[in-house]
């Protein structure tokens, strides 16, 4: 008996203690799993094929009446009793094994229903987390290619598994792996890891699932899945995860068998439509504020924002840029409603109506692919838009370093932004071709990223107004002659370069990934060109700010540059906060106010109130840069000349 097989005994040996599984769904399906695969092996043209099988699935059928009726009431619970009993009665009368394996899905399936049991990983499985858990957890037992030949399984009775057994294999689902994972398997030597989390222990499922899949049969069933083969078969995870290869093969064909092949190997080609995620997460969402788990429901609703609703932002703003605000906003109060213990029907009355926008949203991205115009238009005015705010950091750091005089402390400014653009580039590499970055993790990015930055712009800020006098700075450069500017500076200004420039590349990102979607294959030539007169057009703006940047007079060319320091300071903690808000680090407090994205204006406390402590810090910085010695310096010497 192998090592997947034994589980069933397993699950005798629990009728000892029923109370620990008496309400769990979960254990119903597992049971349902075997006796749907191993009756075959029992009973064949109507006569008992092993005695000892043909027992275990009459007390597997017995165990599932008896775990059916412990359940939890239910509407459905009478009708799922009445199909236990049918299953009972066929496995006794010793039916062919394609009726009782019928039967047992469509039982799994009624249960699946009734009790909204989780059947499928809620994102795509990590593989790569699902190999390096296999090499410390199983290979031991099971060998390091799977083939149940580990240094530890000698003597081990049953033996392990060998997942190289392509007929076996067959007959299981990665689901049911991911049972005997959670699970483990009473009195034999695989233990329960359910110390694990659900999302590592479908990776690792997933992983065990497809290592005995030979690389031509995924090849081949990559094919098929790019050349549209399949797709009614696997419209989600829970299709892929949930049927055994001879299920698909029987149901679709021996062609859909290699698509699974594939999914199973490459979950990430499953992903789900961003609005259909969202939707299902705000359900769950729902649902947990019904049963009072109220960290729960604020979870599912940090994932509709952050991994759904946030990914199409970019292309409803191109379509209904009110809609998308209304949205983001709605989705926020969400949060808020969660946190102060609305009452479960006022709390679905919210959902239900950002359902009922969402919808909305959906149908206006369905109207049709983006046309040439509007996504050239689109990829021009993105690119543009963020390249601008990097390039007037830039420009007002690149034309002071030139005034001073020290043109050696241009390598720490150059260093800054060239760095930030291979980094960029690096993380751009990385989201299209090796990870997923989480919704989480790009708002934690993009946050951080620029509350650092308001860190930098306001000591180079303040370092800047303290020399906006010509008198101030002259004394300043003779205070400082044969060496180059202040190490503290230089580094200030490196580093607000560097964030500046990486900052926006990582929203260009973001952005781009979602245009170049909207825009389907017939406009990518529209968003390259698009791209191209952005880059183009920021190019000569560059070179006509510095051009005549250095010319203005160097007072008024200094309290310039300050101020637009402090500007883009006061813009940057509220983005920071925002995007912090988005990803469920930061409370969000709505308050009348209107809405300015581009200037970091948000209607919520926390973010207002960020951008009001900003430019209480600019006032006091440039109180206190008056105050300094080399100010007050340089006003002495200012008087003594006039």
């Amino acid at each position: 008996m192998s090592l997947l097989r034994s589980l069933a005994a397993a699950a005798l040996l629990l009728v000892a203690a029923p109370s620990a599984f008496a309400q769990d769904a979960q254990m119903v399906l597992h049971l349902l799993d075997y006796v749907g695969v191993d009756y075959a092996g029992a009973v064949e043209n109507g006569a008992v094929k092993s005695a000892d099988e043909y027992k275990e699935m009459q007390e597997f059928a017995a165990q599932i009446k008896a775990r059916i009726a412990e359940l939890p009431e239910n509407p459905q619970k009478r009708a799922l009793a009445g199909e236990a009993q049918a299953l009972a009665a066929q496995v006794a009368g010793k039916a062919p094994a394609p009726a009782v394996a019928a039967a047992s899905a469509a039982l799994r399936r009624a249960i699946v229903a009734a009790y909204k049991v989780r059947i499928a990983p809620r994102a795509a499985p990590d593989l790569a987390q699902g190999k390096a858990l296999y090499a410390q957890a199983c290979a031991a037992c099971h060998g390091a290619e799977g083939r149940g030949d580990g240094p530890a399984a000698r003597g081990l009775d049953p033996a392990p598994a060998n997942f190289h057994n392509a007929a076996r294999m067959a007959q299981h689902s990665a689901y049911g792996l991911y049972n005997t994972i959670s699970l483990g398997v009473a009195g034999t030597s695989m233990a329960p890891f359910d110390s694990l989390s659900e999302g590592a222990r479908w990776a690792l499922a997933f992983y065990a699932a497809g290592l005995g899949a030979a690389p031509e049969r995924i090849r081949e069933g990559e094919r098929l899945w790019q050349a549209g083969e399949a797709r009614g078969a696997f419209p989600d995870l829970a299709s892929v995860a949930t049927r055994s290869a001879d299920e698909v093969a029987q149901r679709f064909g021996a062609p859909a068998a290699k698509v699974q092949a594939y999914l199973l190997a490459h979950p990430d080609a499953l992903r789900p439509a961003p609005l259909a995620y969202a939707r299902a997460q705000l359900a769950e969402s729902r649902e947990a504020v019904e049963h009072g788990r109220r960290g729960a429901a604020r979870d599912a609703a940090i994932r509709a924002y952050l991994e759904g609703y946030e990914l199409v932002e970019a292309p409803l703003a191109n379509v209904d840029p009110e809609l998308m605000r209304r949205i983001e906003r709605e989705m926020l109060q969400l949060r808020a409603a969660i946190d102060h213990g609305e009452p479960a029907a006022a709390f679905a009355q919210r959902v239900g109506r950002v359902e009922r926008m969402l919808a909305t949203a959906q149908d206006k991205l369905d109207a049709g692919e983006l046309s040439p115009a509007a996504a050239f238009t689109a990829s021009l005015v993105i690119l543009l838009r963020e390249g601008l705010e990097a390039i007037l950091l830039l420009a007002a750091i690149l034309a002071f370093v030139r005034r001073s005089g020290e043109p050696s402390a241009l390598k720490y400014v150059h260093a800054g932004w060239v760095l930030a653009l291979a980094l960029g580039a690096a993380t751009w590499a990385a989201a299209s071709y090796f990870i997923r970055i989480s919704g989480a993790n790009r708002e934690l990015t993009e946050g951080i990223t620029a509350l650092v930055a308001v860190a930098m712009l306001l000591y180079v800020g303040y370092w800047l107004h303290g020399k906006s006098k010509a008198q101030a700075w002259s004394a300043y450069l003779r205070d400082n002659l044969g060496r180059a500017l202040e190490s503290k500076a230089l580094w200030a200004m490196a580093g607000a370069s560097f964030l500046a420039v990486y900052r926006e590349i990582f929203e260009v990102i973001l952005f781009y990934e979602a245009l170049w979607e909207q825009a389907g294959a017939s406009g990518h030539g529209a968003v390259w060109a698009g791209a191209g007169a952005a880059a183009v057009a920021l190019v000569v703006l560059s070179w006509g700010i510095l051009r005549y940047s250095v010319r203005l007079p160097l007072g008024p060319f200094f309290g310039a540059m300050s101020l637009l320091l402090a500007l883009l300071a006061v813009v940057f903690a509220g983005q920071g906060v925002a995007a912090l808000q988005e990803a469920g680090v930061v409370a969000a407090t709505h308050v009348p106010f209107f809405t300015l994205p581009a200037l970091g204006i948000h209607p919520t406390a926390q973010t207002l109130g960020a951008q009001v402590l900003t430019a209480a810090l600019v006032a006091l910085s440039s109180y206190l840069a008056e105050r300094s010695p080399a100010a007050r310096r340089g006003a002495g010497i200012e008087q003594r000349t006039t």
